[in-house]
């Protein structure tokens, strides 16, 4: 494949023309770090793209910016065959090149630092970084031996030779790095503790935050604290894949906010949203009762949305098209209530607080946001509801 102008041309797309990014970008011949992929097909279901035996779409799909998943539900796409078809979530992907450059500058990387890439995937963004510093300066770890080995063997063979570590980020960390660039979805708490520590007195992170499209960055402190903001930028990331932090199993809940009547039923006054899709919207429910997880169904002329907590909490929400919705709800907490104060403060007062807040993660993980006379706190035992 003559990949070069195609490398080229997304890099004129994912970066600015001044940009020190620009020219890794250019260089790296991303389609060697994602021979397969998944793609949904028109049913919906996952499908297996291989491509060298489809070198047009190979080319295609590598060099446009956007992201490829790589692994659905623990099946890789490099060990997949053809009939495969899983269907559970995405779990890792080539994330797309113009994100990536755009996380890479929220932690103003600068050459002769050292940079730990959190979350390998397909090896993408240690590809720009040891164009751009140099390998010896470059750490990438993941908790999944496969992808640590298999971008670790196509690194190589573009002529990289970076660190790479196969951990459990949420557990520890090995070494201290100037610059911690995330690219999974940190849950505030221990695991984000076990990241900070990573990061050296006078250093910088950039990192989402778990259920989240939040990208917040800081400098550390003498104190081991990261002080910083939410950058008035968004991105989505996975959450950390821990072998022993498995995701609640919340399917029950999914059938009982399907099926049943609830405790407390009403009409809502917004239509209904797919929240996993509306990013401010989500972001903020999350910071207002965490853990909330999303389903959203859609009939011939009906969107139904589904909203489940831990806590035995659930809300269901539907209607035709922008209709107000019939909504049910049970559990300690009214979810679909809270949602709707916060749609309600959004068309009050015209924005969410939660673009360019103030940031403080403290050593224990736990991350406190404020504008203004508003403030919120997450990861810690003692956080206070948002205010």
């Amino acid at each position: 494949m003559e990949w070069r102008k195609r490398a080229q041309g997304l890099a004129e797309l994912a970066t600015d023309p001044d940009s020190r990014w620009r020219t890794p970008v250019a260089r790296t011949p991303r389609h060697q770090l994602a021979p397969r992929w998944w793609e949904r097909d028109a049913s919906g279901q996952w499908a297996l793209r291989d491509g060298p035996s489809d070198p047009r779409a190979w080319a295609d799909a590598a060099y446009a910016d956007r992201s490829l998943i790589t692994q659905v539900d623990g099946l890789h796409a490099d060990k997949a065959e053809p009939h495969d078809h899983p269907e559970g979530l995405p779990e890792s992907s080539a994330t797309q090149a113009g994100l990536l450059v755009r996380m890479l500058c929220h932690a103003r990387v600068g050459d002769g630092l050292s940079l730990l890439d959190l979350g390998t995937g397909a090896g993408g963004l240690t590809a720009y970084a040891c164009h751009r510093l140099g390998d010896q300066h470059v750490t990438s770890l993941d908790v999944d031996p496969y992808l640590v080995s298999a971008a670790g063997e196509r690194l190589a063979a573009m002529g990289h030779h970076p660190r790479m570590v196969t951990a459990d980020a949420t557990e520890y960390v090995p070494g201290a790095y100037d610059r911690v660039v995330c690219t999974v979805a940190l849950a505030p708490g221990r695991g984000l503790a076990s990241v900070i520590r990573a990061v050296r007195p006078g250093g910088r992170i950039a990192t989402t935050l778990a259920r989240t499209s939040l990208i917040v960055t800081g400098w550390k402190n003498e104190a081991g604290e990261i002080e910083g903001r939410v950058e008035r930028d968004m991105a989505g990331f996975m959450l950390p894949r821990s072998g022993d932090a498995p995701r609640p199993d919340l399917a029950e809940l999914f059938a009982r906010a399907r099926e049943s009547g609830g405790e407390e039923s009403g009409t809502g006054r917004y239509p209904v949203v797919d929240v996993a899709d509306a990013w401010e919207l989500r972001s903020m429910l999350e910071v207002t009762v965490p853990g909330v997880e999303l389903g959203y169904e859609t009939g011939d002329r009906t969107r139904t949305a589904y909203l489940v907590h831990p806590d035995g909490s659930w809300a269901r929400a539907s209607a035709e098209w922008t209709d107000p919705p019939e909504v049910h709800q049970a559990g300690p907490q009214r979810l679909w209530s809270a949602l709707e104060r916060i749609r309600n403060r959004l068309n009050t007062e015209g924005a969410l607080p939660l673009l360019g807040a103030k940031a403080l993660i403290t050593p224990d993980g736990a991350v406190h946001l404020s504008r203004g006379h508003w403030h919120a706190s997450l990861g810690s035992p003692s956080a206070e509801a948002p205010r």
